[in-house]
């Protein structure tokens, strides 16, 4: 519990226009002072390992220092500010990221935490506990289920033209495929066949002349052909192969070529019988390359290719077909899950509703001993009409993943005044003992570690004074607490803690 004391005009204010610079708030050149170029403000956050304002520092590049967030803001005389974050330089936007879960400050001017209406509902679930967290639970549960349905649901609709037209060229290119009949390795064989139908002539004169060279011509008796040549040489080493077993074994090397040139002879002649030379064979095989080549210029490079896309297509085909289908599912799935977010929003409402009047009374009963003693609060929980929302009570209102409520704290300064939303219903001090008595009652529940009450004790004195330190000393036993303040009553409470 710290207190910054002085008389008036000492500078008081400053430690809360620093802090706001710090937090992200609007940079006025006014504040650099006559004659220099420029207004720096630096702080040492101490901050928990994980905390989430640390994740969204480090996210940005910033490191810690033992354990402490270094911030600093600096404002030129022309009005331009920078700022650094564990130093590295960031947005300021970031800066006021990072209040929401450093510092609430309360003052005359500035406010920040409870203003916030989403802080004032998550103020008030944490208020509740058990008895919203249960619902809020399994609506959050629900509205994430909700969202992935719609989504998918409007993913279908939306594109169902392009599906629509995908489908048809799948379609297309199926029929077309399914037309051809292709055949793995088919183009490779064609292309070997096609090479060789074309070269028939060649290939079987080549064939006959080998032929001839290595078993003899028909018609040429008296020429000389290797068999008979290798057959000569055989018969006359085996003549006198017996007297040395190195010939013997030359003998034996000839007398398998032989049998080798044999072989090789008589499938060169098997060969050139079979060699098909027809024409008509090699159109039929040109024609059906051809339709081949149609399909890998659309759907692959090759037959094999072309078969692996007919394949996934197919399936991707299937699915599209499904969309009729899929949408009746999904409407169906999401109707229902409308209907179980509406009664599960119903709960939470309720519980919201009960745990507000018990807030209330708190409140209301601090702010009695805290020199307002005929101010009223209370809450406004409410819900915006949306045709596209669930339905609640009758109602169809729009929800989101905290629910379908905004809830809104309201004060009635005194007898008669109509209940306002705080930032309107009180003047400066008063707002700030608002604060205070909301902060008390809440103490605990808040994840904000330090809290700024600038000018808490405006206007009152005496007794008000110290009931105002009490309970700023009691919100220091949950968490960190400046006060900025010029009564020694409330000062004196820092003291004592």
């Amino acid at each position: 519990f710290t207190a910054v004391t002085g008389e008036t005009g000492a500078g008081k204010t400053m430690v809360v226009t620093s802090l706001g610079l710090l937090l992200g708030g609007r940079a006025d050149p006014a504040l650099v002072r006559l004659g220099a170029d420029k207004a720096v403000v630096e702080g040492r956050i101490t901050v928990a390992a994980g905390a989430s304002a640390v994740v969204r520092a480090e996210e940005a590049g910033a490191e810690l220092d033992d354990g402490a967030l270094l911030i600093s803001r600096t404002v030129s005389a022309e009005g331009r500010s920078r700022a650094h974050v564990g130093g590295r330089s960031v947005p300021v936007g970031l800066l006021a990221e990072l209040a929401d879960d450093l510092v609430a400050v309360h003052g005359q001017t500035d406010q920040q935490g409870l203003l916030k209406l989403s802080r004032q509902r998550q103020a008030l679930d944490r208020y509740a506990g058990d008895a919203v967290a249960v619902p809020l639970a399994k609506y959050t549960e629900a509205y994430r289920r909700l969202r992935a349905v719609s989504v998918e649901l409007d993913e279908i609709v939306t594109r169902a033209r392009e599906r629509a037209q995908e489908a048809d060229m799948l379609r297309f290119g199926l029929d077309e495929i399914a037309g051809v009949e292709p055949r793995a390795g088919e183009d490779v064989e064609l292309a070997e066949e096609a090479e060789r139908l074309g070269h028939a002539e060649a290939l079987s004169s080549a064939a006959t002349a080998a032929h001839a060279a290595l078993a003899g011509n028909p018609e040429d008796p008296e020429g000389i052909d290797a068999a008979t040549l290798v057959a000569g040489a055989q018969r006359a080493l085996d003549a006198v192969r017996s007297h040395d077993p190195a010939l013997a074994a030359l003998a034996e090397r000839i007398g398998e070529i032989g049998i080798l040139l044999g072989d090789v002879a008589g499938e060169l002649a098997g060969y050139a019988d079979d060699l098909d030379a027809d024409p008509l064979r090699l159109g039929a095989v040109e024609e059906r390359r051809a339709a081949l080549n149609a399909l890998t210029r659309k759907y692959g490079e090759n037959v094999a290719a072309v078969l692996a896309w007919a394949e996934e297509s197919a399936a991707r085909l299937t699915e599209l077909d499904g969309d009729d289908e899929r949408i009746e599912e999904l409407t169906a799935e999401r109707d229902a899950l409308r209907a179980e977010l509406g009664g599960l929003a119903q709960a939470l409402t309720d519980a919201r509703a009960e745990a507000a009047e018990r807030f209330a009374a708190a409140v209301t009963a601090e702010l009695a001993s805290l020199a307002m003693p005929h101010a009223r609060v209370s809450f406004d929980i409410r819900q915006t009409e949306d045709p596209e929302g669930v339905e609640v009570g009758g109602r169809t209102v729009a929800y989101g993943p905290s629910g379908v409520d905004e809830v809104e704290l309201l004060l009635a300064p005194h007898p008669g005044a109509p209940p306002r939303p705080i930032a309107k219903g009180a003047s400066g001090g008063e707002l700030s003992r608002v604060m205070l008595a909301v902060e008390v009652v809440f103490a605990g529940t808040d994840p904000v570690p330090t809290y700024l009450f600038d000018e808490v004790d405006a206007g009152v004195g005496g007794k008000a004074a110290v009931e105002i330190g009490r309970r700023l000393a009691r919100l220091a036993k949950t968490a960190q607490v400046v006060v900025v303040t010029h009564l020694p009553q409330v000062a004196a409470f820092a003291d004592r803690q």
